[in-house]
């Protein structure tokens, strides 16, 4: 059963040795994501699932005590996701954000695992992997990882394009109302347009979600650097 669920972009640049000099311009939605972290923690959960995006190759499940790392973005550092013996494989980029952040914010309240979905995951498939997650026995909470469109404003990763603001907006809309039928309506041919990396997590959210009866709420919407990056829980 799902009982608290924290969205949270995952940027490297969230990272302030990464953003160096550029560090405070993140810091409202740094701030936010940890508010969301200590919201997933109040809950009381059995267990935490960190969820995010990762190329098909990177994708599947992550144990307790697998790392990751920082070093290809330019600084030294390397993070655990949880405590437990080291895993096989690397934690794909959007997990080792999702680790940093649990480590940033001293995460000790649940056992934790994760799961990297394939960027072009079908939409039926991240909603049937949500919902077996919601039909499982005990407390789930789920940290779900992900930006918004890459295409806000000229300069930005994906260039600008018209579409990108309302597809932000309606998704903003939808995890400030907890609005699991339009997360599962996403569109992923235009979500892939507009570069947005957090589509197939939010769908596996909605999936999971469904029956549960949570309230949303909107923490940080913002779009620095032309990406957009959405803070918001679910309880």
């Amino acid at each position: 059963m799902l009982v608290a669920a924290a969205v949270c972009p995952c940027p490297p640049l969230l990272v302030p040795e990464i953003a160096s000099g550029a560090a405070g311009e993140l810091d409202g939605a740094r701030a936010a994501c940890y508010d969301a972290v200590a919201v997933l923690a109040a809950a009381r959960p059995d267990r935490l699932l960190v969820v995010g995006p990762a190329a098909p190759a990177e994708s599947g499940e992550f144990a307790a005590g697998s790392r990751g790392s920082l070093r290809g973005f330019g600084v030294a550092l390397d993070v655990t996701l949880g405590a437990g013996e080291p895993g096989a494989r690397p934690l794909p980029p959007s997990l080792t954000v999702g680790a940093w952040l649990l480590e940033r914010t001293r995460w000790d309240a649940a056992p934790v695992a994760a799961r990297a979905l394939p960027e072009d995951a079908k939409a039926a498939d991240c909603l049937e992997a949500g919902r077996r997650l919601g039909a499982e026995e005990g407390r789930l909470a789920l940290l779900v990882l992900g930006d918004g469109s890459a295409c806000r404003t000229a300069k930005a990763p994906g260039a600008f394009d018209d579409r990108a603001e309302p597809f932000d907006r309606a998704v903003a809309d939808a995890l400030a109302r907890a609005d699991t039928a339009a997360l599962a309506d996403l569109d992923p041919v235009l979500a892939r347009q507009l570069h947005v990396a957090g589509r197939p997590a939010w769908q596996l959210l909605a999936g999971a979600a469904e029956g549960a009866d949570l309230d949303g709420r909107l923490l940080h919407d913002e779009a620095p650097y032309g990406v957009a990056y959405l803070v918001a829980t679910w309880t």
